[in-house]
């Protein structure tokens, strides 16, 4: 039996790898983690029957103890998370948090020598280093659960990064990709993503195409290719995930529908392939796919990412710091979506902190970059 511990559970990438769990035989969920959402998480409980549970938020998780009983192991706070993370009891852990507050705890899954099932690009956009160093000397593998990554690490199987001349990540476009002004969007507006049902952080990264941004970063990471050797393509069918270019000029691409439930799976069963029925891709009913370049001067989250891993050091963690508080203040109504990127662009012109030496230090830069674009976003022009 195969065991996994979800950090993440209630958002829509744990609650899709509760369900693949559910059809997949020989796996079962032993550790669930999340933030406040302990409705949800009740009925994961009685859903899975994991051992234990960490809820982030301490009242929350007193709480959840008092509904569920003495039948679960209850961890509160941050540090519950960090040691559900590292528990001996799961030998596969899906990283499914949002944003930066997945390092930590993926940091541990990793330094405790564990599959990472890696949906959380945020740890290696702030932590790609540390992280990727920490995993060479534990020999824990780092399986990713994006689709373009996913795409990208199933057409490398066995293949030397050496034969590689280019990556390129696909992308739907997000919900603007056609329209030609961005001043009056409204959060409805962008929520509304065209193929994927995603969180609303995630689904407002892809609408300013920051997701794509930071994809580059972690691409980077997981696969050792320098920036310029990663592209992006627009793709509005979202089915090719991801393509890979080898120097001899072959492209090999991964198809299959826009399902986070397919990725997840592979991350789990990798490097077994499990058949599981579901909906199958029919090219034939699809009949044509398009693709095009994107546009950076509409969409600037691209190149900011691209300046950040290119000045290296800490610029990552202050884009990545700064694009959380930006999207968080639009989703507030505090700002106007076409000043997500100018609040980022400034930070990463205003904070230039030195390069972190562990995760606390990242988490550091990170509160620093925070208190800076807060004050970006107060000067923002409503």
């Amino acid at each position: 039996m195969r065991t996994v511990t979800i950090l993440g559970s209630t958002g829509s990438i744990g609650r899709s790898t509760i369900e693949v769990i559910r059809r997949l035989p020989g796996f079962s969920v032993v550790g669930l983690a999340a933030h406040r959402d302990i409705d949800r998480l009740e009925r994961q409980i009685r859903q899975v029957h994991p051992k234990f549970v960490a809820v982030c938020d301490a009242a929350a998780a007193k709480e959840l103890r008092r509904r569920v009983g003495r039948g679960v192991e209850i961890l509160p706070g941050r540090a519950g998370v960090v040691e559900a993370a590292g528990r001996p009891e799961a030998g596969i852990v899906v990283s499914a948090l949002v944003g930066s507050a997945g390092l930590a705890p993926t940091f541990e899954a990793v330094r405790r020598g564990k599959r990472v099932a890696l949906a959380n690009k945020e740890t290696l956009v702030v932590g790609g280093d540390l992280v990727t160093r920490e995993a060479a000397r534990t020999g824990a593998e780092i399986v990713p659960v994006d689709s373009e990554h996913s795409a990208i690490f199933q057409c490398l199987h066995g293949r030397s990064a050496g034969l590689v001349r280019r990556l390129v990540l696909t992308g739907s476009g997000g919900p603007f990709r056609t329209r030609r002004s961005l001043v009056h969007v409204t959060v409805r507006q962008a929520l509304k993503h065209p193929t994927w049902s995603m969180g609303k952080k995630v689904t407002i990264d892809s609408a300013t195409l920051m997701n794509k941004g930071l994809e580059i970063i972690e691409a980077h990471w997981l696969f050792g290719l320098a920036v310029d050797a990663i592209d992006v393509l627009i793709h509005p069918q979202s089915i090719v995930h991801s393509l890979v270019e080898f120097v001899d000029g072959s492209v090999l691409a991964q198809l299959g529908l826009p399902d986070m439930r397919l990725p997840i799976q592979v991350a789990l069963t990798w490097p077994e392939r499990a058949a599981v029925a579901r909906e199958r891709l029919n090219l034939a009913k699809v009949g044509t796919l398009t693709f095009e370049p994107p546009d950076e001067a509409r969409f600037p989250c691209l190149a900011h990412a691209r300046t950040a891993v290119k000045a290296g050091g800490a610029a990552p963690i202050v884009l990545n710091a700064a694009n959380e508080v930006a999207v968080e203040a639009f989703l507030a109504g505090r700002i106007p979506f076409r000043c997500i990127p100018a609040v980022i662009g400034g930070a990463l012109a205003n904070l230039r902190p030195k390069a972190p030496r562990s995760v606390g230090e990242v988490l550091e830069v990170d509160r620093e970059a925070r208190v800076v674009a807060a004050g970006l976003t107060a000067l923002a022009t409503p």
